[in-house]
């Protein structure tokens, strides 16, 4: 194969195909006309010779070489993008730039207070657009549709550029008027009735089984290694959601403490610490390859660590 005859079009089209599994799909993503996307996978097929996509019950498949091409023409791609990026520069006092950033409510709540004020003081006309982990996916922020995710991962593509923001531990939330507040041990904690909440990743999640302790994260895995389960009468996704029923149904919220202390000046609620050891969290921020050394990038990941540091 002569590299010098390659049309670059084609491995843009390659990437895509492979990521969408659909031809409709990819041609919608680059603004091309379906017909255009056929002929450009019929114009890989015969420089590769290779099918790249077969059609199955399942849908379209990759075949094992264009699985094995997928993240060498990734990389390859994003090197170039992120070599093609010019200079510039970035005034802050006078940028209206939109900072689009997917947030659950934990860090929303916990970290955007304090990032808005600092916002507000040096930037005024920044505006910031938070979504939620289910409104993008990990291919949004690679990307660089979305500037920056800020969340718990469990795992992240290799491609991503990361830091921890901060770690955090866990409290308990409780009703000031819970009978539990006088004598919380273990036994009390596992005979009172509790309220889940968790939402990490991307995508749309799905419903949550009580019995499947390896889904239900932190705290039930803790509790797991004593030999326990707690009994959970809500799942949610939302922190308010969960640190409100805390307080109207007399559930057991526990939470990372930064979310618990939201609180702390409310004489509605008790905060207090756990009866068992739970490993802390790390909260991080991600971003894309191609944002990295963009100037108002840059500029923003460096206010986003400082407002960290001060919440």
């Amino acid at each position: 194969m002569n590299i010098a005859k390659i049309d670059l079009n084609l491995l843009i089209y390659l990437d895509v195909l492979l990521r969408e599994k659909n031809v409709t799909r990819s041609a919608s993503q680059l603004n091309i006309t379906q017909p255009a996307m056929s002929n450009g996978l019929k114009r890989l097929r015969n420089l590769f010779n290779d099918p790249i996509l077969v059609r199955t019950s399942d849908g379209m498949v990759p075949t094992e070489r264009s699985r094995a091409l997928a993240p060498v023409i990734r990389k390859i791609l994003l090197e170039l993008e992120e070599a093609l990026q010019g200079e510039e520069e970035f005034n802050e006092k006078h940028s209206q730039r939109v900072f689009r950033i997917m947030a659950s409510d934990y860090a929303a709540s916990t970290l955007l207070p304090s990032l808005l004020r600092k916002i507000n003081e040096i930037a005024p006309n920044v505006t910031i657009d938070i979504m939620t982990p289910s409104d993008v996916t990990f291919h949004d922020v690679e990307a660089g549709k979305i500037d920056m995710a800020i969340n718990r991962f469990d795992e992240l593509p290799q491609s991503f550029h990361q830091k921890t923001i901060w770690r955090d531990s866990f409290s308990c939330l409780l009703s000031a008027n819970s009978p539990y507040v006088a004598e919380f041990n273990l036994d009390t904690y596992l005979s009172s009735k509790h309220v889940w909440v968790s939402k990490t990743g991307f995508g749309v999640g799905v419903g949550m089984d009580p019995k499947d302790v390896q889904k239900l994260g932190w705290v039930d895995e803790a509790l797991a290694r004593l030999g326990k389960q707690r009994d959970i009468k809500v799942f949610t996704r939302n922190y308010h959601v969960a640190m409100q029923l805390a307080h109207e149904d007399g559930l057991i919220a526990t939470l990372p403490t930064k979310a618990a202390l939201l609180h702390k000046d409310d004489n509605k609620y008790t905060i207090v610490d756990p009866p068992f050891d739970i490993p802390d969290i790390e909260l991080k921020m991600i971003w894309s390859p191609l944002l990295h050394h963009d100037a108002s990038h840059i500029w923003f990941r460096q206010l986003v660590i400082e407002a960290a540091a001060q919440g």
